[in-house]
């Protein structure tokens, strides 16, 4: 189904990322009389969709979207047989991973030919129906037809995949006519768990809802309500899950002896050790051969295998009850969310602490922008220093732990709003706002600055300075971060303060290495492990084409701007600035990460110690976590191979120790929609 749809309506991050300027398109018109959704959020409406029937009997759309300043433009054209499924689609256009273009058309031979900016082919079209790339959202309605007439036995999909729907109780809801009867159902095959989707009393799509919520004109304030409908409905789900885990027989004590350990306070490996688990924390760390076992322990040998401190993703917007069964299933114990709303935080907090829901643990920041149209969706938007400062005082009350500003903030309420936060205990950090370099805002209070395009800003021209809060933050570093000379004299300066101040940095690099690097050609290496072990709809979303480029500029002008941005990192580190790992994705790119550091310069250690201790040290974790030591918390996973040559050994999660819960991994992946371990 539309691969944008679900990542659209959970997203916190920051990509996905938007078009730079492409060939002028003729979009189409919509007509007086088109059905008209919205896209919208509690911070307002970012895009338009409509659909109407052309005078040739074909089904049109015009989708339209202006999310924090990144720009989708598209439409799309479908013929639909007579037996319902799209014959042909033609769609035209530009979205947050570059070029649209994306054509299918079944011959009379009955062969199906398909071609996108990353893939093409041909097969028997069958029973079959093709499963777009892209194109725009409410396009979706004829997916969710055919799978409403297949009933249980579902879809197969082309290029390859099988769908199927699950429809549920209806729900009532005011519109602006008067009360409407919705049904709540969840779609398998698209991705790694059910997706949620609206129908309407006649089982025919009405929209989805989420952070950002795609409903028709009118029904925008419904969304909140339907968000909380669903998110009852997934708690369920997933805390049958939870309880298939969190139960005694993976309390008992574990002893894992002749093993490989990541000592992640001293950063270095120390072999053939002997770990004691039991009731939840670690009881013993020595010499292999050295502790005994308890009667009744799960005993396990450690030889061929590592076992580290459980992972921190430091900028993981939790919210997404499947996507934190999956970064347990990954090895993630940790988190630290650069921005999650205020009542779904509780939930997590509340759920796992009684055991409905299988998640790492970690600290929750609150997104703070300023009211205006490219505030971030999920922020509390203020409209005056006071109100920031309002704002600070509603997050400590919450009992969160950060506050993240953003990039549409007014420069002038930095200074007060952080003090605030100071002097309540909170952490500031974020996007570094439209007119500020980074220095100037580290200055002004923050004690992190999130994604390294940030940190290129201090380098860059006023001009991209100032519109930080638009597509300007990532298309000024990727046409000006190839030359800028990163050991220049004002840049070395720079890397000093930032270490004199203690100043953290959350480069994430993985946000940025596809969207700069990628020419549709391959996945990209954050998800390249994965590959076969995805749905085929979320492996073929991998693959993209990359961010569009500039006038001017080739793919391999934007790789040498990313190549910056690694050294950028290697510099940081150098300099004594503390590194933090994030991912800003699923979770799954985490690895990739680290791998760039040793890329940068870092050792594999001094990487690994970015997900590890450094994180926990951030958020006051680190008397319990972060690592292996007797009396800790058991966070720890169990690996195969020896990390110490090789980072990428991290993905090949045996065990993980959850609060001291021996949770397997194959289990685990099996429950977060992977089916089997990555490469």
């Amino acid at each position: 189904m539309r691969r944008m749809m679900l990542a659209l309506l959970l997203v916190t991050a920051e990509p996905a990322v938007a078009a730079a300027p492409v060939p002028t398109v003729q979009f189409l018109a919509p007509p007086a009389g088109a059905r008209h959704y919205t896209i919208s959020s509690e911070a307002g409406k970012h895009g338009d969709v409509w659909s109407w029937t052309t005078s040739a009997g074909a089904a049109a759309y015009r989708m339209s979207l202006s999310l924090r300043g990144w720009i989708t433009e598209i439409d799309e054209v479908m013929t639909i047989g007579s037996d319902g499924r799209a014959r042909a689609i033609a769609i035209r256009g530009y979205t947050d991973q570059g070029d649209a273009t994306e054509q299918f058309a079944v011959g009379l031979d009955g062969i199906a030919r398909w071609k996108t900016t990353i893939d093409s082919g041909t097969a028997p079209f069958g029973n079959r129906h093709y499963n777009s790339y892209g194109g725009p959202l409410l396009a979706a309605e004829h997916d969710i037809g055919a799978l409403v007439a297949a009933g249980d036995k579902g879809i197969d999909l082309l290029p390859t995949g099988h769908a199927s729907i699950v429809i549920g109780s209806p729900q009532h809801i005011d519109g602006p006519w008067g009360a409407k009867i919705l049904k709540l159902a969840f779609i398998r095959g698209y991705g790694f768990a059910p997706s949620p989707v609206w129908l309407d009393q006649d089982n025919r799509l009405f929209g989805n809802a989420g952070i950002i919520s795609l409903l028709p004109e009118g029904f925008e304030q419904a969304g909140p309500k339907l968000k909380a409908i669903q998110d009852d409905a997934i708690a369920a789900m997933v805390r049958d899950v939870a309880h298939g885990f969190l139960n005694r027989e993976n309390r008992t004590a574990t002893l894992i002896d002749h093993v490989l350990m990541f000592d992640s306070v001293a950063g270095r490996y120390v072999p053939d050790r002997a770990v004691l688990i039991a009731d939840g924390t670690v009881v013993a760390v020595g010499a292999a051969g050295t502790i005994p076992a308890p009667a009744g322990a799960t005993r396990i040998d450690g030889r061929g295998k590592t076992l580290l401190p459980g992972l921190w993703d430091s900028h993981q917007h939790v919210g997404d009850d499947w996507n934190l069964l999956q970064n347990v299933a990954t090895g993630i114990t940790n988190y630290r969310s650069p921005g999650s709303m205020i009542d779904e935080a509780a939930s997590i907090y509340k759920r796992r602490a009684t055991g409905d829901l299988l998640a790492p643990d970690g600290k929750v920041s609150v997104i703070i922008d300023r009211k205006d149209p490219l505030a971030a969706q999920g922020a509390l938007t203020v409209s005056s220093a006071a109100e920031a400062i309002a704002a600070v005082g509603k997050i400590k009350a919450a009992g969160l732990w950060g506050v993240k500003f953003y990039t549409s903030m007014n420069p002038a309420w930095i200074a007060p709003a952080a003090a605030e936060a100071h002097r309540l205990g909170l952490h500031v950090h974020g996007h570094v706002p439209a007119g500020m370099r980074p220095l100037d805002a580290v200055r002004a209070g923050y004690d992190e600055v999130t994604h390294i395009n940030f940190i290129m800003m201090q380098a860059m021209p006023q001009e991209v300075v100032d519109k930080a809060n638009t597509a300007a933050r990532l298309e000024g570093p990727a046409r000006y971060g190839k030359d800028v000379d990163l050991d220049a004299p004002a840049m070395t300066r720079f890397y000093a303060e930032l270490a004199d101040r203690h100043t953290i940095i959350d480069p994430t690099l993985t946000v940025w290495e596809p969207l700069m690097t990628s020419d549709g050609s391959a996945i990209s290496p954050e998800y390249a492990a994965f590959a076969e072990i995805a749905p085929a709809a979320v492996a073929r979303s991998w693959k993209i084409s990359g961010y569009p480029l500039s006038a001017g500029l080739t793919r391999d002008d934007y790789r040498k701007s990313f190549a910056k941005m690694v050294g950028l990192v290697g510099r940081l580190h150098r300099a004594g600035v503390p590194i933090v790992a994030g991912t800003d994705g699923y979770g799954l790119e985490l690895v990739r990460e680290l791998e760039l550091y040793q890329q940068a310069g870092l050792s594999n250690a001094a990487a690994l110690q970015t997900a590890t201790i450094i994180p926990a040290r951030m958020t006051g974790m680190d008397d319990r976590t972060g690592s292996i030591a007797a009396g800790k918390t058991a966070d720890i996973i169990l690996v195969d191979g020896d990390v110490s040559k090789d980072l990428g050994n991290l993905r090949h999660v045996r065990t993980v120790f959850l609060d001291g819960y021996r949770l397997d991994g194959a289990a685990l992946r099996q429950a977060s929609g992977l089916t089997g371990m990555p490469k």
